[in-house]
């Protein structure tokens, strides 16, 4: 039976991503952050765990307590949204620190479980790395960031028979709006020089959920990657997740930016 680790189970993909892999068959290993979330996956079943994905110390004790591991989905993760200057750097550091920094993290950790195994690394990103839009500079970053670090990953780990999968979803049916929302109101302030378009800044945190894809359809498909005989290096899923990967490479850069300033108000003097 093949055992399967999920960072940021709580709710949305991670938690539809352990179901899914938990009724194929997989022990599945499911981790959140609130101890009230841990409860709550293990009553439905899993090998539940509070795990803070930057801290060291309960990584190492995961990873002994584990045993064997077969896949290990790198799924925690956030959208901070806002205008960069206004979040500043200690806003862009969590960004990454959740986002890029525990892949790093969590896989070191693991690394000599999946050796054993010969296991498969998937991690969740988005289509976000491809277009970058306005009030979303963090995120669309860190998304960059977990494209370059699954290549990177997937040429280093391909010695010790270690497959690494990248999965780039475009609109997927969660929480994410609502929760991009709430940080979105965290950074938007009256005293901000972009105070003015703050409904456009709400727009873009409400704009992931732009006729979404139902989230079982995204998790199907990663199932359907995991278990073919050569496993992919990229899958995309999702309203946009094939859009906008053509609009940012085949779109002139000026034209595509002048588009963006004008569809979130960025067209004129403030």
């Amino acid at each position: 039976m093949p055992v399967t680790l999920i960072t940021g189970c709580s709710s949305g993909i991670g938690l539809a991503l352990a179901r899914v892999f938990k009724h194929a068959g997989h022990t599945v290993w499911a981790t959140a952050r609130q101890p009230k979330d841990v409860v709550r996956l293990a009553d439905e079943g899993f090998r539940a765990r509070q795990l803070d994905v930057n801290d060291e110390t309960a990584l190492v004790a995961l990873a002994a307590e584990l045993g064997q591991l077969d896949i290990l989905i790198n799924n925690a993760g956030y959208g901070t949204m806002g205008p960069l200057l206004d979040g500043g750097v200690a806003t862009i550091r969590q960004q990454f620190e959740t986002n890029v920094f525990s892949i790093v993290g969590v896989t070191r950790a693991l690394l000599p479980l999946l050796r054993s195994s010969r296991g498969l690394v998937v991690n969740i990103g988005s289509v976000s790395w491809a277009v970058v839009t306005p009030f979303a500079g963090a995120y669309c970053a860190s998304k960059a960031a977990v494209h370059s670090v699954s290549d990177a990953l997937r040429m280093e780990l391909a010695p010790f028979g270690i497959r690494v999968l990248e999965v780039q979803p475009g609109a997927i049916d969660t929480q994410f709006a609502s929760n991009a929302s709430r940080e979105a109101e965290q950074v938007i302030a009256e005293g901000s020089p972009w105070w003015s378009l703050q409904a456009h800044i709400r727009a873009r945190a409400r704009a992931s959920q732009d006729r979404p894809t139902p989230v079982a359809e995204l998790v199907g498909a990663v199932l359907a990657a995991v278990q073919k005989p050569k496993t992919p290096r990229l899958i995309r899923v999702g309203y946009g997740s094939r859009a906008l990967p053509w609009l940012g490479r085949w779109v002139p850069k000026g034209v595509l930016e002048w588009a963006l300033k004008r569809k979130f108000g960025l067209n004129r003097s403030l």
